[in-house]
C-alpha cells in the first residue's frame, strides 16, 4: 500500500510546532481555511506559495540567529 503524502499545511504546522490558528495568523489566512484545505486534501496555489515563503523566512531568521551567536563566540575567542 502506498503511503499517503502528508498535507503541506499539516507538515509545516508540525515542523514549526504551530497550531493551525498560529500558522494561519503568520501567513494571513484564517484557521478555517487551513482546516478546510487539509480536510478536503486540496491546496490552492496562493496557499502553497504562502507556506513555502513562510518556511523560507523562518529558515533565514534561524540562520541569522545562528550567525549572530557565531559572531559573539568569535568575539569572545578573539578577546
Amino acid at each position: 500500500m502506498e503511503e499517503k503524502e502528508i498535507h503541506l499545511v499539516k507538515k509545516v504546522s508540525q515542523e514549526l510546532g504551530l497550531t493551525y490558528k498560529e500558522l494561519a495568523e503568520e501567513i494571513g489566512y484564517t484557521e478555517g481555511n487551513l482546516r478546510k484545505s487539509v480536510s478536503e486534501n486540496r491546496l490552492s496555489s496562493p496557499l502553497k506559495k504562502s507556506l513555502e515563503l513562510y518556511l523560507k523566512v523562518v529558515k533565514f531568521q534561524n540562520e541569522k540567529e545562528d550567525t549572530k551567536k557565531m559572531k559573539e563566540i568569535l568575539r569572545t575567542l578573539i578577546s
